[in-house]
């Protein structure tokens, strides 16, 4: 155990021994291992986007054993997929990664936006995960429902030493989608995932856009066009910085603004990326040699 990793278990204080246990096997794993800085290669795309569009650009990665190899060869925090996913190479891969079980689903023909539980707590255990993940959609007219599943999960999650990751999207409801990545909306997803429990909250990079009416003069009189800036606003709101925050990837991009995001997000201080459709979509000889630069960008060496 580093001293980074035990300055951010620390900030956990109601959590158990098992839960830091859980949390510690990701912070210490990998090229990233004891820095405090994760890399996670999420693969749910095929259950929102469908198959072909997430995989027939790559072939190979319609094997879900593409993906554990990926994450473990490229030295990454951990790996994160639903049920089928997963069990399609648990055995194989057992104890050579963390692995996160995203545990609600949707798919991209379903009207309004919502998710449907897909897996459970008991499955995580089975498998040997470290975390369950779930998405929340701040803004739709079902994010109490799925309020109230992340607390009954979560909460049996920790009764059993599992930690929680909380993808929060804000969208759907009177949320238009000019505003779902404004900052101020982006910093209030990232906030309701942190009063919700989360130990690890998943957000997307921030436009400098101000969505809320009510919330522009908060904003007023900062230049919000650094990214950096952004992304350190979205740490200021998950408890000034006592939560771990990880940014989305997102759409698939070029090189270049990829690195520049890894790059923004350690200036802002943010835990790391998670990043899947940017590497897996790839080939793989190209998807490691990314990797490795983001890595070498959030150790400070490029």
């Amino acid at each position: 155990m580093t001293p980074a990793v035990q300055a951010i278990l620390d900030k956990y204080e109601s959590d158990s021994p098992a839960t830091k246990t859980n949390l510690g096997r990701i912070l210490m794993q990998g090229k990233l291992g004891g820095t405090g800085k994760l890399v996670i290669l999420p693969v749910d795309q095929g259950f929102e986007h469908g198959p072909a569009r997430s995989f027939a650009v790559n072939p190979a990665a319609y094997d879900p054993h593409y993906h554990y190899q990926l994450a473990i060869d490229a030295g990454l925090s951990a790996y994160a997929a639903p049920l089928g996913m997963l069990e399609a190479g648990a055995g194989t891969f057992a104890g050579q990664i963390p692995t996160i079980l995203k545990v609600n689903s949707s798919n991209s023909w379903a009207q309004g936006a919502n998710q449907a539980v897909t897996a459970s707590v008991e499955d995580a255990v089975r498998l040997g995960c470290a975390a369950i993940g779930f998405t929340i959609y701040p803004g739709s007219d079902n994010l109490f429902d799925m309020i109230g599943q992340i607390r009954e999960m979560s909460a049996e999650a920790k009764s059993v030493g599992i930690a929680t990751v909380i993808w929060s999207y804000p969208r759907g409801g009177m949320l238009p989608k000019s505003g779902e990545l404004a900052l101020d909306v982006g910093a209030y997803a990232a906030h309701m995932a942190a009063l919700l429990g989360a130990h690890i909250i998943k957000v997307k990079l921030p436009s400098d856009h101000i969505e809320q009416k009510d919330a522009k003069p908060m904003y007023e009189g900062t230049d919000w066009s650094n990214q950096a800036d952004r992304v350190r606003h979205v740490v200021q709101s998950s408890f000034a910085g006592r939560r771990i925050v990880v940014f989305s990837g997102g759409a698939s991009k070029g090189s270049d603004a990829v690195y520049q995001d890894a790059r923004d997000i350690l200036a802002g201080g943010g835990n790391g990326s998670i990043i899947g459709r940017n590497t897996f979509q790839r080939p793989r000889a190209e998807a490691l040699e990314m990797l490795a630069k983001i890595i070498a960008i959030y150790k400070g060496e490029a």
